[in-house]
């Protein structure tokens, strides 16, 4: 059943967790724009658990698309992608208010945004995953 909707809804999340993260910055300064990878090289915990948990959301969500015969397992995962991106957007609110270098002008880029984006279509995907699974009770229930 890959021509579902929740399927594009969680491939679409999983291209905006994964793939969107080399394409729009998190934050830029004065000097030089700030990507997700970028930080992997970056000496504090706070700063390399931002790249792991963009890639761990994508590779979660993109897992889910396959489980499509278990939609309660189905379900239960896009809540812990969702989870793992209310998290991720805790942690870069976090750091965007404690920024190092706030004396030199720098701007947060649209980076910042990518977990809300993924979190709605993580939502939108559950919801569908859970009208399959009602409509799959109903027809149960008139057997």
């Amino acid at each position: 059943m890959i021509q579902r909707i929740q399927t594009i809804y969680l491939l679409l999340a999983s291209a905006v967790s994964g793939g969107l993260i080399f394409v729009f910055n998190l934050w830029s300064t004065l000097k030089e724009n700030i990507f997700t990878l970028d930080l992997f090289l970056e000496e504090t915990i706070q700063l390399k658990l931002i790249p792991v948990l963009f890639l761990a959301s994508a590779i979660i969500s993109f897992i889910a698309v396959f489980l499509y015969k278990n939609r309660q397992l189905q379900f239960v995962i896009g809540r812990v992608v969702i989870l793992i991106n209310l998290f991720l957007l805790g942690l870069l609110i976090y750091l965007s208010l404690t920024l190092p270098g706030e004396v030199s002008i720098s701007e947060k880029g649209i980076g910042m945004f990518l977990p809300i984006l993924a979190i709605l279509l993580i939502v939108l995907a559950n919801k569908a995953i859970k009208k399959d699974e009602d409509l799959v009770k109903s027809v149960d229930r008139l057997r």
